[in-house]
């Protein structure tokens, strides 16, 4: 029968059980749709015959809150939830958010910080022998030491904090099946070291065998530039393929031993995993507490992929999901999607067809499959690699199919889209098909700054290209007759981003019209390469040293300059303009970004340089048209004013 896991005790009763094989101890709201990764580990290890029964935000005070099953059989599992907890409860200025959207009705405050490691010490207190397996994004990109912004510290292995016993990192769904199958066969915890996509702990090296070593936790505690170096061998060996085996050393002889990747999955391998029997929104029982809004965002979106090869800096895809596309077939698709239409709520648009990037449906090349990616380059940045595949036609085909279905209105795509490999694609069908078909009035794409030295720290395309595409993207509406505009994704305060920079994005968006509603400060989240910068001051890859901006008055300046015309910012933005000798840019000329303190009047704009007699700015008009110069006319014009605002007249249109 169709129906929700385990969450109550009385559940069990129903099906007749009198023990779980695994509890799993979520920071979520229960939510069973793939779009949530507990519900998909819960549903794979369900299919492969385990028994699971889900406790859904404990009470991490009580450590009766972990005992709604009993003893599981085999173990219990542990994820934080859809995102890292600290992300989840901090702005990155570290003020706590208001709401939660994972939680019922929003509130905040139903999961711990550092949700891993609490429930794992939660678990303990109770539980000292029996197996933790901990999982998800908080885990999986907590791994190994790393640098963890809000405590401003580098931090061990969450698997040592936590006193859990092996982390399934990454997807998870082929590690979390070989585990439960070596516990189920008698195989102790302590000895499951052959899994890949695991990590774990070991007292010695003796089973081990082709590995590196990174530096010792105690090192990079001592020089910051060991973990920078730490960090590149890591991001060297993310791949199933070519990725070694690699061991961080800690005190006492204790090793925390990182196995390589799992395999992609094969695309029948992601229709088994999309095909399993989710109920596609929250448990009923939060209905009375306002349901859970995550729902709203994805329960009429299709994912159609996994991995990125784009390589963006700041993004920790590579070290989660990895750099090989892995896509799920048509048939699939169109099998949810009939699910989607035959929903009651379903009113005829489809939000996205997508996934971490939306126009990827394929390996960037054929030799990922077989060797694994390349070590020392990436497929798209700085250039494309010759050896890219760029095709846009299995996703178009798609498309196509998706908005002939009876029933359905719109398809759009809100997934990010890698811009760049829409300019390197000769073939201009998909372009012109997404502005025509798949597109709200509206495209957001993420170029995130214009300076090229920052976009190179950022790991993005030069802004030539970003400049290209815009051109492109109007000249294909303009054919269209379609009014539809792009909104930029802006990123303020990335390393390599000083004052000179911001104020560059700051003039590139008055050139264009541009007032962004909202910017991304950076945020330092773990295992990134720019966190990694961010930490140490140098490009890991490199080792050279990198601009960062730790001071919060110094961000603050940067973000205010993006939202130049906001008059809360006016402070900050002058002082920026002042800071970086950039006074021309402060006056009423078309150019400058702010007025000066002491003259809000805009009869007239001063000139951008007032020795400048060729112009024909006001200046030089009060010059020759009454002999005197702007000051003294300017002067006069204070005057008038003030004598008519004391007679309360109407002010004198002429000079006499």
């Amino acid at each position: 029968m169709k129906d929700f896991l385990l969450i109550f005790r009385e559940d069990m009763k129903k099906r007749g059980w009198d023990q779980v094989d695994f509890t799993y101890v979520i920071g979520d709201a229960y939510v069973d749709h793939p779009s949530f990764g507990p519900a998909i580990i819960s549903r794979v290890l369900e299919s492969e015959g385990y028994k699971v029964g889900i406790i859904a935000q404990p009470d991490w005070r009580n450590p009766e809150s972990i005992n709604v099953f009993g003893e599981p059989r085999l173990g219990f599992l542990i994820s934080a939830g859809n995102m890292d907890s600290m992300v989840n409860h901090y702005s990155v200025s570290k003020k706590r958010r208001s709401r939660d959207f994972f939680t019922p009705g929003g509130v905040m405050g139903k999961r711990p910080d550092h949700a891993t490691v609490v429930y794992g010490n939660l678990i303990r207190r109770t539980y000292k022998q029996k197996p933790v397996i901990i999982g998800g994004i908080e885990a999986s990109l907590r791994r190994m030491a790393h640098y963890d912004y809000w405590d401003d510290c580098l931090k061990r292995s969450v698997l040592l904090d936590s006193q859990a016993d092996i982390i399934s990192y990454g997807m998870g769904e082929k590690s979390i099946v070989e585990i439960a199958d070596a516990l189920n066969s008698g195989i102790p915890a302590d000895e499951i070291t052959f899994v890949k996509g695991t990590v774990y702990k070991s007292k010695n090296l003796d089973h081990l065998y082709d590995y590196l070593t990174l530096p010792s936790y105690e090192e990079m505690l001592r020089d910051k530039l060991n973990y920078a170096r730490s960090f590149y061998i890591q991001y060297c060996n993310t791949d199933a393929f070519s990725g070694k085996c690699l061991v961080e050393p800690y005190p006492d002889h204790t090793y925390i031993v990182q196995n390589p990747m799992s395999a992609p999955l094969t695309t029948e391998e992601m229709d088994r995993v999309y095909a399993l029997p989710y109920m596609r929104t929250y448990h009923p029982c939060y209905e009375k507490d306002g349901g859970i809004d995550a729902i709203k965002e994805v329960k009429f979106s299709l994912i159609s992929n996994r991995g990125c090869y784009g390589g963006c800096n700041f993004c920790a895809l590579t070290f989660h999901q990895g750099r090989i596309i892995q896509a799920r077939s048509h048939e699939s698709i169109l099998a949810e999607a009939e699910l989607i239409i035959s929903d009651p709520e379903f009113k005829g648009y489809i939000h996205d067809v997508g996934g971490p990037t939306a126009n990827f449906r394929k390996p960037a090349c054929q030799k990922q499959l077989k060797r694994g990616v390349c070590t020392n380059r990436q497929c798209l940045f700085p250039k494309p690699c010759p050896n890219l595949e760029i095709d846009h036609s299995d996703y178009l085909e798609l498309l196509r199919k998706l908005r002939t279905m009876p029933g359905v209105k719109k398809v759009f795509i809100r997934s990010g889209i890698r811009f760049d490999y829409i300019m390197a694609d000769t073939d201009d069908t998909f372009f012109r098909e997404m502005c025509e078909h798949h597109i709200s009035g509206q495209l957001k794409v993420a170029p995130e700054h214009i300076s090229d030295t920052v976009l190179k720290t950022l790991g993005k395309p030069e802004n030539s290209v970003y400049r290209t595409f815009c051109k492109k993207y109007a000249a294909i509406n303009k054919k269209l007759g379609k009014p539809q505009y792009l909104v930029p994704y802006l990123m303020s305060s990335h390393p390599g981003s000083t004052l000179n920079e911001a104020i560059e994005l700051a003039e590139y968006l008055r050139d264009n019209h541009l007032s962004p509603e909202q910017v991304q400060d950076f945020y330092p989240t773990p295992s990134t390469i720019s966190t990694c910068m961010y930490y140490t001051g140098v490009d890991p890859r490199t080792m050279k040293p990198v601009f960062v901006e730790h001071n919060p008055h110094g961000k603050a300046m940067q973000r205010a300059l993006i939202q130049y015309k906001n008059p809360k910012n006016y402070e900050l933005v002058h002082e920026a303009l002042e800071q970086a000798h950039r006074r021309d840019l402060i006056g009423f000329d078309k150019k400058c970004l702010i007025r000066p303190r002491n003259n809000n009047d805009s009869s007239f704009r001063k000139p951008e340089n007032s020795r400048d007699k060729k112009s024909k700015r006001p200046s030089t008009q009060a010059e020759k048209k009454y002999g005197i110069s702007f000051d003294k006319y300017d002067s006069i014009q204070n005057s008038i004013r003030n004598q008519e605002k004391s007679k309360g007249s109407k002010r004198k249109k002429h000079i006499k």
